[in-house]
C-alpha cells in the first residue's frame, strides 16, 4: 500500500465515502496502524492494519493460516489523525501515549490504556524513525507488553514453579529489538534488566540454589553495566540474596558457607555505598547488612 503512514488519536467512524451520511465500515480505534491512499478536504481514505498481536511468539501457529484478516479501507475525517509528515508528529504522539499510559495507572482509567500506549509508542517508532524520542518510545513500548505478560504470567499456578523454564515465559522479542537498535542507552540497559526476569526463579522453596544462582545474575549484570541506571538495583538485588544465603547456610549447620554470604553481602553494599552513595538501593543494603551483623534472620520464619 502506497501513501503515508499514519494513525489516529481518538476513536474514529470509517465510512464507504467521504460523507458521515454514508453506510459505516467500521472504527479506527486509537494507535491504529493506517496508510493515507487520498485527501479530500477534511476527509481521509485510509487502509486500516488490525494491528493483531501474538501475546507470545511460541503461541504463534507453527504453519501460516492466513487467517490474519486483511486492512479495511474507508473514509474517515482527518481530525485527530498524525502522519508521518505532520509537524512535530514524534513529540505529539509521544504526549498520547504517555497521556494513556497515565490513564492506565489511574483506576478509573480506560481498561484498554495500557495496549494503547503500547500502540501509540510502536506508531511514533515506526512513523518517525530518526526521532529523537525513538529509543524511548520503543523502550517504553517493549515495557509495557512485558508488564502485561508478567502480570499474566504471575497469575498462573506455574508462577510457583522453581525452575524459570517451568514458568511462562515472557517474549523477549521486543526487548531484545531495544538492546539491538539502541545499543549503549539508558534504555538498552533498562531491557537487559527486565530479560533477567526469564532467568529467576518462581518460588525458591527454601532451596539454596535458586538464591546463589540469582547472586550470580545480579552481579553480572551489574559488571556489564557498571554506569547503568539500574545497576544500583542489580547490586542491592544480589545483597539481598547474599543476606538470604547467609540465614539458609546458618540454619544448615553450614557456618563456613554462611560467615562466605555474609562477608559478600558486606563487599557487595560496600561497592554500592562508594559508587551510588545517594541511591535508596545503598541504603537499603546497608538495613539489610546491619541486620546481618545484629544477629537478626531476613529470611524464614525467625525474620523478625
Amino acid at each position: 500500500m502506497a501513501g503515508p503512514r499514519a494513525t489516529a488519536l481518538r476513536v474514529t467512524w470509517l465510512y464507504v465515502s467521504a460523507n458521515v451520511e454514508a453506510q459505516k465500515v467500521g472504527r479506527v480505534q486509537i494507535g491504529r496502524e493506517m496508510v493515507v491512499a487520498e485527501k479530500n478536504g477534511e476527509w481521509l481514505r485510509v487502509y486500516a492494519n488490525t494491528d493483531i498481536e501474538e501475546e507470545h511468539t511460541s503461541d504463534a501457529p507453527i504453519f501460516d493460516t492466513n487467517d490474519t484478516p486483511p486492512p479495511i479501507s474507508g473514509w474517515m475525517q482527518a481530525k485527530g489523525v498524525v502522519i508521518e509528515n505532520t509537524a512535530n508528529g514524534d513529540q505529539i504522539l509521544m504526549g498520547a501515549a504517555a497521556d494513556q499510559e497515565a490513564l492506565a495507572s489511574d483506576p478509573r482509567g480506560p481498561v484498554n490504556a495500557a495496549r494503547t500506549a503500547h500502540l501509540l509508542y510502536r506508531r511514533l517508532v515506526e512513523m518517525f524513525p530518526n526521532s529523537p524520542l525513538d529509543a524511548e518510545a520503543a523502550w517504553r513500548a517493549a515495557d509495557i507488553l512485558w508488564q502485561i505478560q508478567k502480570s499474566d504470567s504471575s497469575s498462573r499456578p506455574s508462577a510457583k514453579e522453581k525452575e524459570p523454564y517451568l514458568r511462562e515465559q515472557m517474549d523477549e522479542d521486543a526487548m531484545r529489538k531495544v538492546i539491538k537498535y539502541y545499543p549503549g542507552t539508558k534504555q538498552a540497559d533498562f531491557a537487559a534488566y527486565e530479560l533477567l526476569d526469564n532467568k529467576l526463579c518462581g518460588d525458591w522453596q527454601g532451596q539454596e540454589k535458586c538464591p546463589e544462582k540469582e547472586a550470580e545474575i545480579y552481579e553480572k549484570y551489574a559488571g556489564e553495566h557498571p554506569e547503568g541506571p539500574r545497576a544500583p538495583q542489580a547490586l542491592y538485588q544480589a545483597v539481598y540474596r547474599e543476606a538470604v544465603l547467609t540465614n539458609m547456610y546458618a540454619a544448615d549447620n553450614s557456618d563456613k558457607k554462611s560467615d562466605a554470604a555474609h562477608n559478600r553481602a558486606r563487599e557487595l553494599a560496600a561497592r554500592l555505598r562508594e559508587k551510588f552513595p545517594q541511591s535508596d538501593y545503598t541504603a537499603r543494603a546497608s538495613m539489610l547488612v546491619f541486620k546481618l551483623d545484629q544477629g537478626i534472620a531476613v529470611y524464614g520464619n525467625d525474620r523478625e
